[in-house]
């Protein structure tokens, strides 16, 4: 892991490690660098689903009245 010498923001940090629940000040950026990193892998799946709805793939979907 490669090391870095940062300046942050104080109130940043303390709101971060409470949503977190971390506690020390590497672990809170070491966690929301994760958080960030697989949001937008969930955002590309999210862009991807929304593709296939313009598309057209869930058209039957939404007519069936009972869709079980």
């Amino acid at each position: 892991m490669a090391e870095y010498n940062l300046e942050l923001d104080d109130n940043h940090l303390a709101a971060s490690a409470k949503y977190l629940g971390t506690e020390a000040p590497e672990e809170t950026v070491n966690a929301a660098l994760r958080e960030i990193a697989s949001w937008a892998v969930r955002r590309k799946a999210w862009e991807e689903m929304a593709a296939l709805g313009d598309a057209g793939q869930f058209d039957e979907l939404l007519q069936k009245k009972d869709p079980r």
